[in-house]
């Protein structure tokens, strides 16, 4: 899927006030998903035990969940702003 799918508003639809802040609340949601994982420890003393190469892959792998949720938060944002930009 590449085109962002975005609702239209219109008369028998669900409506713009109603879409908006769904996908608002949405976007605070995935916020404080990254906010929360901020928080998480990721320190060499959990992991070593794994090898040396372990407290690396985590870190890696924490890089990455952070991306996935910006990536979330991202697509979330502009459905917002072009839900904004509709008519009625």
């Amino acid at each position: 899927m590449n085109k962002l799918m975005v609702p239209t508003v219109h008369l028998n639809g669900t409506s713009k006030e109603a879409l908006l802040s769904e996908y608002v609340t949405a976007m605070n949601a995935v916020q404080d998903a990254i906010d929360a994982l901020k928080k998480v420890t990721v320190h060499g003393r959990d992991y070593y035990p794994q090898g040396d190469r372990a407290i690396n892959d985590a870190m890696l792998q924490r890089a990455r969940q952070f991306e996935h949720l910006e990536e979330v938060h991202t697509e979330l944002e502009a459905i917002a702003v072009e839900i904004s930009e509709q008519g009625k």
